[in-house]
C-alpha cells in the first residue's frame, strides 16, 4: 500500500458533499456515485480473500487497511457498481487520516448532508454502515 489517493486523484469529503449538493434529483446523484466508484482501482484477486470480506454487506466488499506512521491507508473494492461508489464516498472521508481523525469524523452528518442513505435500499444502507463499522473497529484496535 502507498499513500497514493484511492482514486488516482485527491477527492475529499468536502468535494463529495459540494458535488452532491449541486446535483438535483436522485438519478443525477446515483450517476455521480457510480462515476466515483469507477475511479477506484480494482483490487487484484490475491487481495480478495475471505478475511478481507466485510460482513453485513449484500454485495461482496473487500477492505484492506494499513497504518503507516499514524496514517491509515485504505483500499476497498466491491462486485457492485453502486457499492464501489459508496466505498469511494467513505474513502474520501477516511483515507490518509489518523485514527483520531477517523473516529472524530461525523459520518452520519456527512451521509445526511449527501442525502444518500434514505435513497438506498435497507440492505445497501446496512452494508454502508458495515463498511464504516469495519473501518472504525480496525482503527480502534
Amino acid at each position: 500500500m502507498t499513500d497514493k489517493q484511492p482514486f488516482g486523484i485527491e477527492i475529499t469529503a468536502h468535494d463529495i458533499a459540494t458535488t452532491m449538493t449541486e446535483l438535483h434529483g436522485w438519478e443525477a446523484r446515483y450517476r455521480q456515485v457510480v462515476k466515483w466508484g469507477k475511479l477506484l482501482p480494482t483490487l487484484d484477486t490475491e487481495a480478495k480473500k475471505d478475511p478481507m470480506l466485510v460482513s453485513g454487506c449484500e454485495s461482496s466488499v473487500w477492505l484492506l487497511m494499513n497504518e503507516e506512521a499514524g496514517i491509515w491507508h485504505i483500499e476497498a473494492d466491491s462486485d457492485a457498481r453502486i457499492v464501489r461508489g459508496l466505498i469511494a464516498i467513505v474513502l474520501a472521508a477516511y483515507h490518509n487520516k489518523t485514527s483520531q481523525q477517523i473516529l472524530a469524523f461525523d459520518i452520519d452528518a456527512y451521509f445526511e448532508q449527501l442525502n444518500l442513505v434514505n435513497h438506498l435500499s435497507p440492505s445497501r444502507g446496512n452494508g454502508l454502515k458495515a463498511i464504516v463499522e469495519a473501518i472504525k473497529v480496525t482503527v480502534n484496535q
